[in-house]
């Protein structure tokens, strides 16, 4: 298939990749084409401008909406998902593709819950934050958007390159929240082999959680880098937490192993031990 990923970022990058040792054709359209491999197609635009995407192909069969707000605030969010997507969508139907599959990647960001309940792809996404509603109105928008569409909820994104975490506990940067904090987290090379899977999936579900198998406390997380690192825990807070690290819920992935797809690293363990090792070297 002629796959477009739109936002050529770190997981759309590394998506691209994916795609092509799976024989596909990728376009990479971003709005700084420099740097991409040789064999990704360069697709230079912007998706906030809808006259930078004039003359996209008309046989582009599937695409994949994983671009990134500059920023996180109400505005950003409905310009680069909102209206980025509508605009994308409306240049591709005036070049007169006819899209098969499409793929969001949204975030797990939509369930606000604070009680470390488990959820799921049936549990009702009720957000307050602005930014996250914006989300929900993008998952809408694409779920009209072709045949098969599909959204993706992704869990908090680290892997190669993304060890700043791992140098603030080294450093004794990080305080630990004096309360129990949920994170759910999914691998670099996760994100790129969910999303290639559900792109050749035959039945695809509309709505998918991208997670790995350990939800897992904030404070054991950074208990256990510090231990693998061998320096001293970090302090727990006295301050309520705030912002992101407000929310705590533990995300099921049942939906996406049902699918037939295969962790590649199943816990933070594996995947922040590869990152030690990055380190290291």
């Amino acid at each position: 298939m002629k796959v477009l990923i739109a936002g050529c970022g770190y997981v759309g990058e590394a998506l691209g990749h994916e795609l092509l040792a799976l024989g596909d054709t990728v376009i990479c359209l971003k709005r700084d084409t420099r740097g991409l491999g040789r064999e990704i197609s360069p697709w230079a635009a912007d998706l906030t401008v809808p006259s930078s995407l004039m003359g996209l192909p008309a046989d582009v069969t599937a695409v994949v909406f994983c671009a990134g707000a500059r920023e996180r605030s109400e505005a950003a969010y409905t310009s680069t998902y909102v209206r980025g997507l509508e605009n994308l969508l409306s240049a591709l139907g005036s070049a007169g593709a006819e899209l098969e599959r499409l793929i969001f990647t949204s975030s797990t960001a939509v369930y606000e819950h604070e009680d470390g309940r488990w959820v799921d792809e049936d549990s009702p996404a009720e957000p307050t934050a602005r930014t996250a509603r914006c989300l929900l109105e993008a998952e809408a928008i694409t779920l009209r958007g072709a045949p098969r569409a599909s959204v993706v909820r992704l869990g908090g994104i680290y892997g190669p390159g993304r060890a700043g975490l791992v140098e603030r506990i080294r450093s004794g940067q990080v305080t630990a929240p004096g309360a129990t904090l949920y994170t759910n987290r999914v691998h670099q090379d996760d994100c790129a082999g969910v999303l290639a899977h559900l792109l050749h999936a035959e039945s695809p579900p509309p709505l998918l959680l991208a997670v790995d198998d350990c939800p897992v406390d904030l404070s054991e997380l950074y208990r256990w880098l510090a231990d693998q690192l061998g320096v001293a825990a970090p302090r727990a807070s006295d301050s309520a937490p705030r912002g992101r690290f407000r929310t705590s819920k533990r995300c099921r992935n049942a939906r996406l192993k049902a699918m037939g797809y295969r962790l590649r690293m199943p816990s933070f363990r594996e995947g922040y031990a590869a990152l030690l090792q990055e380190a290291e070297a």
